[in-house]
Formats: C-alpha cells, structure tokens, sequence
C-alpha cells in the first residue's frame, strides 16, 4: 500500500479509509479499481492530466545552444523540441529469445509462435486449443489463467520448478536493509551479480500458484518442471516439440500443440537503444552487461540526460523497474532539480 505514484507514502492508505476490502493480506496490496481510482485522484490532485503531450520521440540530439548545453528532440511528424535537460523513463528491454527458436525450420503462422510482449487475450478465440507456455514468472501464471478462462488446455514448462514469491526481490531492497551495502559496492560488476541473485529468474505470487494448483487439478493445466525445450516443428496446424530428456519422459513430443507462448522475459543492453546513439557518440560511459554507469543523480556522465527504469539499477538496486525504484529515481531527480 506504501508504494504508488504519490510522494506522500501514507496517501493511498488514507484514500482507501472508507474501502478497507480492497486492501488485501499480507501486505494491503490494493485491488485493481481502488488503485485505477487513486492514481486518477493523484493526477487531478497535482495538475498532471495536461502535462502529457503525445508525441514520438526519434531521435534526442545533443547540441551547444547559445553556449550552453541543449537536446533537440526530433518528432515522429519531423517537428522538434528544445530542451534543457531529459529524463528517459522507458522500459527499452528486448525480448529474450529461445536459441531453439532460430533453428526452426518449418515455416508457421505469426499468431502459433509469440512472445508474452506481443499477446493480447482480449482478441483471440482459444476454445478447444492447446497452448504450451515456456517460462516460470509471474506473466506465464497470468496468460495461463486466461487462456483456460478462453476454453484453452494449457501446459506450463520451465527450466527449474515452479515456485511463489509474494515480491520480484525480497522487501529488504525496498530500504536501507540491503541497499546500503549495494550502495557502498565500488565494483559495478559486482553490483550487477548482486541484482540478478536478488531477482532470480521468474516467480509466482502465492496467489497466483494456488490458483493455478487448482487448474491443475481440474486437468486444465499440466506443469512441466526442469524441463526444456531441444527443438520444435511445425506440422500443418499443430507443433511437434521435443524436450532435452526423450531418454527420460516423452513429455510433450506425443502432443498436438497449437500455440507456443514464449514468457522468457527481455533483457536491457541501452548500447541498442537507438534514442541514445548519438548520446553514447559524444559522451561515452562504461556499459555493463547492458546497463550503464550513471552519476548519483541517474544523469549519463557529462550531460543532462537522466535515465530512470530498469536501466539505472546499477545505481538503484534491484528493484528499479518497479514501482518503489520509480520513487527513488524520482527523489533522486528532484533533488537533483
């Protein structure tokens, strides 16, 4: 209930005085329409509904204007902005795609083969087809229970085992519990190794996993755990898809699959991130593994340009992604303003 959009941690708890039910156990997690209506009565509150101006951005140009440090951003419609200073808060990550995906050599329909990025339940007919989901996070449990609410049969299949976890990282990167060691770690590398052990690959909410127990049990839902996938063909208007053990179980090989759902995450590397070439042109900084090292400010070194989102973890922890390191990016940068 503390992390949301308001700068005053408290203000979502005092909005839902009169609604106490749609705070949810353990940690008063806020029901979908509670916080849609909140996050509105934020915007009205701080005048923000006409600060959006809806425009493409394409292309951020760094220039001298009357000697001093400016952006031109070129729009999509050939217009242009002059500006003093930008924050870049885009999620900017590329999906991660299966190696076996890139070896299949059959041709097949665009809609049997998607990643989770490209999905939309609400316009597609699944009554009566089987729908294999390759990944163990918590997006995976979300396209299972729609696709079986939309008369699918699904199978769910990951690398490890399926397991709950009611945060992406434990509450202690949420303050100075962990964070104060991450942010006293000299090495940037060593910072990046401690984010992804926070994280650990995919999880589920408890909610989640009971929910799709009982799916389970309805014969609904088939979970393949330690399992992966070595290669997969299309056959006329189904899959064939063999695992890494034929030795040990036939698994899906003797199945007719529809679809394949790939819920495998994207990865962040903003040396592809086509808004900041000219950026990385004319002010160069170390990039690690995808990420860059930013100043306390999550300003790219030697401009006014901030980076805020799962790009600045380096500087924000773990969490950055999210909505709690949304709120720190932002105390960074107003203090910064």
């Amino acid at each position: 209930a503390v992390h949301h959009p308001d700068p005053n941690p408290p203000a979502l708890r005092t909005f839902a005085e009169q609604r106490p039910r749609e705070l949810f156990p353990p940690y008063d997690l806020p029901g979908t329409t509670l916080f849609w209506e909140f996050c509105q009565e934020v915007i009205e509150r701080w005048q923000l509904r006409n600060l959006v101006y809806p425009a493409q951005i394409t292309e951020i140009e760094p220039l001298q204007h009357q000697n001093r440090q400016r952006f031109r951003l070129w729009l999509a419609d050939g217009q242009s902005i002059l500006t003093r200073r930008v924050v870049l808060a885009i999620a900017g990550g590329k999906p991660q795609i299966p190696t076996w995906v890139d070896q299949i050599s059959s041709s097949y329909p665009t809609h049997a083969l998607m990643h989770s990025e490209k999905i939309d339940l609400r316009t597609m007919h699944l009554a009566g087809e089987k729908i294999l989901i390759i990944g163990s996070g918590l997006t995976s449990g979300h396209l299972a229970i729609g696709a079986i609410k939309r008369g699918a049969k699904v199978l769910m299949m990951a690398r490890r085992k399926f397991y709950e976890k009611l945060f992406d990282a434990e509450p202690g990167w949420l303050g100075p519990k962990y964070l104060k060691g991450f942010y006293a770690e000299p090495s940037w590398d060593k910072r990046w190794q401690l984010i992804q052990s926070a994280r650990n690959g995919g999880s589920l909410t408890p909610a989640v996993l009971n929910h799709l127990r009982r799916l389970e049990k309805e014969g609904s839902l088939t979970f393949y755990e330690n399992c992966e996938v070595s290669q997969a063909q299309w056959r006329e208007n189904h899959w064939q898809v063999s695992c890494h053990y034929p030795g040990v179980h036939d698994c899906v090989a003797h199945l007719g699959i529809n679809r394949i759902w790939l819920c495998t995450g994207s990865t962040i590397d903003v040396r592809k991130w086509p808004l900041l070439k000219e950026i990385q042109t004319n002010y160069p900084t170390s990039i690690i593994n995808g990420l860059p090292v930013l100043d306390s400010a999550l300003r790219w070194p030697g401009c006014n340009l901030h980076i805020m989102g799962g790009a600045a973890a380096l500087q924000l922890g773990p969490v950055a992604r999210n909505l709690a390191g949304a709120r720190m990016a932002g105390d960074r940068l107003v203090a910064c303003l």
